[in-house]
């Protein structure tokens, strides 16, 4: 399974690009051992996010979830803010970054990586 974007999957994001800010949602399900290996390429990651605008909005544990196939549940859940979807693009391509992306990678069995775009705003497609 995919974890991490392919450069063909950054540059449809920007592509579509309705303007303004961007809201990522982040479902996560842990490798064996990956959730303390997710908190450490979390740490980090921290100063990355900073320095390219991204705010952490939320970040918790799944539940049993109420509604949903099998499969569909996950272990963590993260939204992020970032100004642009070129700021997300700017920090996941900065070389320190690069450095990291290991420690996600690693940590994760499988993810959804996914920008949303605010209701009642003009969507590209």
């Amino acid at each position: 399974m995919a974890v991490d974007p392919s450069g063909s999957d950054l540059a449809r994001m920007l592509e579509e690009d309705p303007g303004g800010p961007v809201v990522m949602l982040n479902l996560l399900r842990f490798a064996p051992g990956g959730r303390a290996a997710y908190a450490e390429y979390s740490r980090q990651a921290a100063p990355f996010l900073r320095k390219y605008g991204g705010e952490v909005l939320y970040a918790g544990d799944g539940a049993p979830p109420l509604v949903a196939e099998d499969g569909q549940d996950w272990d963590a859940v993260l939204v992020v803010r970032y100004p642009s979807r070129e700021a997300f693009s700017r920090m996941v391509a900065d070389p320190g970054y690069q450095e990291i992306t290991h420690l996600r990678s690693g940590a994760l069995a499988e993810a959804v990586l996914q920008p949303t775009v605010p209701w009642g705003s003009r969507r590209s497609g």
